[in-house]
């Protein structure tokens, strides 16, 4: 098995608020793991541009023989393309993206068995699959295939796709990252999504006059900002973040919710404890690993006070508060992980906390 690294274990993540094991009602067993072999990065298999690589490849060989029936750079191909070449396409369209769908579903199972070999995850029993290419029936039928994939060899793992929309996973599991404070006197808190392609802000409502569990928290408005598409430098990107948090608290505040002094923060790569970014941020517009840059106090500068009171923040990883929106409905397993498939393939693993009603006993 080729090398794995990560924060793999609650003795080794760092002490403090940002990026940590021990959170309110979970622990995080892994996170950001970077499993190598021959070709590179195991995950880089599973990300979305590998189906792309998939079904650019099978119309390659189409191509030669001039049977292609598809027109244009795969590439520039859509979501919405896909699954209306699925719906709609005639069969030899629906076919070819079938085909993709296989061989992307068969590289999910490679990389979730390689995953599983590794002691942070060699417990787990159900994957939570989230990210952008979850929301598409392509993505779904890719993660239902892989899914069978796995059963049928006698890996015995659930894998599920995440319940939430994934652009409001990545913010609605910053709950899971709140104080205890927070509950007993506000109803809202603020939360960022920062990926490689996108960064969203906006308003969680708790609601856990609903569901105490949070089980029933939801965004209440967001705003998403395709940094990819602007090619904006890290400074750029800093500002139109502050711009963004501040018009959706002001918005929130307008509309009479008690919004807490707390903001946190999803963002690629291994978080240190002071809120730097150690590695794994290099999709993100300019250098966020710079040892002279700190996100955490950027955005502290930008919105020192949120009604009054001095801001806190709490910074993870972005596929772990991703994976921690699923938590609620987590509670009959006691180990259990999240991929998330868009740029690249984010990951991490869990311990529930406590008695668990465990499938496995």
């Amino acid at each position: 098995m080729g090398a794995a690294t990560a924060r793999t274990s609650k003795d080794e993540s760092p002490r403090g608020p940002h990026g940590a094991a021990d959170l309110p009602s979970v622990t995080v067993t892994s996170y950001n793991l970077e499993i190598r072999d021959e070709d590179g990065f195991i995950g880089d298999k599973a990300s979305r541009s590998a189906f792309i690589d998939h079904l650019d490849a099978l119309r390659s060989h189409l191509r030669r023989n001039g049977d292609d029936p598809l027109e244009g750079d795969t590439a520039a191909i859509g979501k919405k393309d896909l699954d209306a070449l699925l719906k709609e396409g005639d069969v030899r369209e629906a076919a070819l993206v079938l085909s993709a769908i296989e061989r992307f579903a068969q590289s999910l199972a490679f990389v979730i068995r390689r995953f599983v070999k590794v002691k942070s995850w060699s417990s787990v029993e159900r994957i939570v699959v989230g990210g952008g290419f979850r929301d598409s029936r392509v993505g779904e039928l890719a993660i239902g295939r892989a899914g069978i994939i796995l059963q049928t060899d006698g890996v015995a793992i659930d894998l599920v796709p995440i319940s939430h929309h994934p652009d409001e996973a990545g913010l609605v599991g910053s709950a899971h990252l709140a104080p205890p404070w927070i509950f007993g006197a506000y109803d809202s808190l603020v939360a960022v999504d920062i990926g490689g392609s996108n960064i969203r802000a906006g308003i969680v409502e708790l609601r856990r006059d609903k569901a105490p569990d949070l089980s029933k928290a939801r965004v209440w408005d967001s705003e998403l900002w395709r940094h990819a598409e602007d090619e904006p430098s890290r400074e750029e990107a800093i500002k139109r973040l502050g711009k963004m948090l501040k018009e959706q608290i002001r918005n929130a505040e307008k509309a009479g919710l008690k919004v807490a002094p707390f903001i946190g923060v999803g963002c690629p790569g291994l978080i240190e404890p002071h809120g730097q970014i150690d590695r794994g941020a290099q999709n993100l517009p300019g250098n966020w690993e710079s040892s002279r840059f700190n996100l955490v106090a950027s955005i502290r500068e930008m919105v020192p006070d949120i009604g009054g009171h001095e801001t806190q923040l709490a910074m993870h990883n972005d596929a772990v508060i991703q994976g921690l929106s699923e938590m609620p409905a987590m509670q009959d397993v006691k180990h259990w992980a999240v991929l998330t498939i868009g740029t690249g393939l984010g990951n991490a693993s869990y311990e529930n906390r406590g008695k668990s009603k465990s499938k496995s006993g």
